[in-house]
């Protein structure tokens, strides 16, 4: 290949696209996976409202009405600056059919501590979980696809 002027600035160009697609590939599979364990993370057990909870603390919440559970979703992923943003947490204003606190509020209470102290955290373990075993695992089948191991 003969190295004609701009053949560099199109060459890194089209590296720099692909650069992008990948990160929001990686990015939107990783917020699938936080959800999806963050969904997992909030059933532990099941019991009816004003029943005592099964949970332990310290362990994920238990399932009254499933509110919590499927409030949880996340964003588009989206472009910002020279980056790539997604949320991943409780949807606004889902409500379960017996209170009127919202799924959020219920499940940042449960996520930092109750009135009594106990913790069911749902969302920080899923997130740790995406970030120390997930995104490893999609980085090297994303990024590092066809590249020769040294």
């Amino acid at each position: 290949m003969e190295l004609r002027p701009g053949i560099f600035r199109v060459l890194f160009a089209e590296i720099a696209a692909d650069g992008q697609l990948k990160s929001r590939t990686v990015l939107t599979q990783l917020a699938n996976a936080i959800e999806r364990q963050a969904k997992v993370n909030a059933s532990s057990g099941a019991h009816k409202r004003g029943t005592p909870t099964p949970a332990r603390s310290g362990s994920g919440p238990a399932v009254i009405s499933g509110t919590l559970r499927r409030s949880l979703t996340h964003t588009p992923v989206v472009s910002y600056g020279a980056g790539w943003e997604t949320r991943v947490g409780t949807g606004a204003g889902i409500s379960p059919p017996y209170g009127k606190s919202p799924a959020s509020v219920y499940g940042l209470a449960l996520e930092t501590g109750l009135r009594n102290g106990a913790v069911y955290p749902f969302l920080g373990p899923a997130y740790r979980f995406g970030i120390t075993v997930v995104a490893p695992q999609l980085y090297m089948s994303v990024y590092r696809a066809g590249w020769p191991r040294v």
